[in-house]
């Protein structure tokens, strides 16, 4: 999918009504929907626990909480990009803080011109996580089968007393001659024997 038709959800965690209703402006609903506003950080930590966003936008410091932490969880434990504004004067000790943990920092005021171009690194940034995400499923789905065959061999071991090399054999040659996968070959034998 192009990036120009692609979509991505945002949650912006901001108390600031000016901030709030420019970032209305830069993000417009045929690119960035739903976007969700929230004033500290304890509504959004709340809210991430329900929902995944595909970026996270803070303004720094919130009425509870600088929302360092928050960034630091939120681009760790899931697969959003974050993006944390700060005052200039912040900026380059907060980079060396963040940086580490992939978060984007950007100093305010914002410009137009830096903002959106924030957004395209963000853009760049989450579609490397979403093939990363589409390699994890592959990977943890080839495991499954992987696990679910291994199990059928061990009941073809078990019942039908082959060895492990046999039992692998009979999987193999099922799966060819009756243009099956090896996995619903092995379901059929777990569900055969158990």
């Amino acid at each position: 999918m192009s990036l120009q038709i692609r979509t991505y959800s945002v949650m912006v965690v901001s108390a600031a009504d000016r901030l709030n209703t420019a970032l209305t402006g830069f993000l417009p609903e045929s690119r960035y929907r739903p976007v969700r506003y929230v004033s500290n950080v304890g509504t959004a930590r709340r809210i991430s626990e329900e929902q995944t966003f595909d970026y996270v936008l803070i303004n720094s410091p919130l009425p509870d909480d600088t929302g360092i932490r928050f960034a630091i969880d939120t681009a760790a434990n899931r697969n959003t990009v974050v993006l944390l504004m700060v005052r200039s004067e912040y900026y380059a000790e907060l980079y060396d803080h963040v940086v580490n943990h992939g978060v984007f920092v950007l100093t305010k005021p914002l410009s137009r011109t830096a903002f959106q171009q924030a957004l395209d690194w963000m853009a760049s940034a989450r579609e490397r996580l979403r093939k990363l995400e589409t390699r994890t499923v592959s990977i943890e789905e080839k495991m499954a089968e992987i696990r679910l065959v291994n199990r059928a061999k061990w009941l073809l071991i078990a019942n039908r007393h082959l060895d492990e090399p046999q039992a692998h054999r009979y999987i193999e040659k099922q799966a060819m001659d009756r243009c099956m996968s090896r996995r619903e070959i092995a379901e059929e034998i777990l569900s055969m024997y158990n």
